[in-house]
């Protein structure tokens, strides 16, 4: 370390930060957020983390905004978010992110029909069959619990939310990885 600060601080003529600098193996290190293991460079844990945080905040049930709003935030941030870990070549944990998103969502939809009344009327407008819809209109429980049934799935589909402006982080990191 002693030698490489003489060289960066003499030829460079740049100063040296002994807080944050260190001499390491590059698999040890985290630079810029990212992490790199073997010939693969990674988000950070810490990210990931601070991701779901904010992920978890923009999907909130408790924050009252239209849902365009919401959306338009979500997409706002997740493209952000995925255009500068784009660079990442880690992909196991981003399907099961998609997929925790969209449920999230589904729940704020299924607040924001609160009443059975309301919830029978747009899961019918929705595609699904009375009788399931009136199921879910006078469940009991939760808003969690309900978005991973078959009817709300069936009514609030990967399709129809995107056409409604979720984006898919998924979609977006086979974009930037197989593009052509």
């Amino acid at each position: 370390m002693h030698s490489i600060t003489q060289f960066i601080e003499r030829k460079l003529k740049l100063k040296i930060n002994s807080r944050k600098s260190k001499v390491v193996k590059a698999t040890e290190s985290e630079f810029l957020s990212f992490t790199f293991t073997g010939k693969k460079v990674r988000w950070a844990q810490k990210c990931l983390d601070r991701f779901k945080y904010r992920i978890l905040k923009l999907t909130s049930r408790r924050w009252g905004v239209s849902m365009q709003h919401r959306l338009r935030k979500l997409a706002q941030y997740i493209r952000g978010w995925m255009g500068y870990f784009r660079l990442s070549e880690y992909h196991r944990p981003i399907p099961l992110l998609d997929q925790w998103i969209r449920r999230r969502i589904r729940c704020c939809f299924l607040k924001q029909w609160r009443k059975p009344k309301t919830r029978f009327k747009n899961l019918v407008r929705l595609g699904v069959d009375k009788i399931n819809a009136a199921k879910i209109a006078a469940s009991s429980k939760g808003y969690y619990r309900l978005s991973k049934t078959y009817a709300v799935q069936q009514a609030l589909n990967n399709s129809y939310l995107a056409k409604i402006g979720l984006v898919s982080l998924k979609d977006l990191w086979i974009r930037f990885h197989h593009h052509r």
